[in-house]
């Protein structure tokens, strides 16, 4: 999967730094469907994702698109892209907050599972864009953070 799967290895190292309880990490993989019940869920959800945007590879940029269209153009191509999922879930009747980092990559390179020095590099410095983050919507207040309330049915 190679700078691809950059989003993987952040979630792997962070999952070795400390967060508060109400943070959950999750190794979203190559996307899909199954996603869907974590925007139903949350009321804020921070994504990576690799895009190939002609920057140099292992650049950063922290966007929060509220449509499809707002999602960089090239992301990395997964079963189901982060565009397809965004569009899904706007036919629900709640949709969070996203907040998406991206890291820029050359190319893709299934045939390898580590990441290229640039972009290795950039995984300390995606962490501190994630605490940035929760740091913004920490001053929104403490819900949220907060999973949403169950619906009644």
């Amino acid at each position: 999967m190679g700078d691809e799967g950059v989003g993987v290895h952040a979630i792997r190292y962070m999952e070795k730094q400390k967060f508060s309880s109400n943070i959950r990490l999750l190794d979203g993989g190559t996307g899909g469907f199954h996603l869907l019940e974590y925007f139903q869920e949350y009321q804020n959800i921070i994504m990576i994702d690799a895009t190939m945007d002609g920057n140099p590879p292992g650049t950063i940029r922290v966007i929060t698109p509220k449509f499809s269209s707002d999602f960089p153009k090239v992301l990395s191509s997964h079963d189901i892209g982060l565009k397809d999922l965004v569009e899904s879930a706007a036919l629900l009747d709640t949709f969070p907050t996203i907040n998406l980092i991206t890291v820029s990559i050359e190319k893709i390179q299934p045939m390898l599972l580590t990441l290229s020095t640039d972009v290795e590099n950039a995984i300390p410095t995606v962490y501190e864009k994630v605490k940035e983050v929760l740091g913004i919507i920490n001053k929104l207040g403490k819900s949220h953070l907060d999973k949403r309330p169950m619906r009644s049915e």
